[in-house]
């Protein structure tokens, strides 16, 4: 049986421990001594160099989002890059959805930077040297 082990993460040292889980208690840094966030369960730790990730990731739970075990097997759907995080935020404030809620939802409906909305598909060209017969 396991023993609740799950990942809390210092932000400012892009750094995450698995520690048992106690609702109780405030973790802190070892390396700076400053709060951890309790990420979840599910949650795996971006590379420490990678900082679009991490600053993704900022976002998430600063939100509240985090990454608990679901019925199913995993935490669903997570923004992995900081445009996917804008456009949620940017959706977010446009239709009044909750921060949180915007974040994790896998294709919310909004239109595109490049002008293309959700229902729209690109039509695919044929190169040179392909015949359409």
């Amino acid at each position: 049986m396991s023993n609740g082990r799950t990942s809390y993460v210092c932000l400012a040292c892009r750094i995450s421990y698995k520690q048992p889980y106690d609702r109780a208690r405030q973790r802190t840094c070892p390396r700076c001594a400053g709060p951890m966030l309790h990420a979840g369960s599910a949650f795996a730790a971006p590379r420490r160099q990678d900082l679009a990730a991490w600053r993704t990731l900022t976002v998430l739970l600063n939100a509240g989002v985090g990454f608990h075990k679901s019925c199913c097997g995993g935490p669903g759907y997570r923004p992995r890059t900081p445009r996917e995080v804008r456009e949620r935020m940017a959706y977010a404030r446009r239709s009044g959805t909750p921060v949180a809620e915007a974040l994790v939802r896998c294709d919310p409906p909004w239109q595109g930077p490049a002008g293309r909305s959700a229902g729209r598909t690109r039509t695919r060209t044929r190169g040179p040297g392909l015949s359409g017969a």
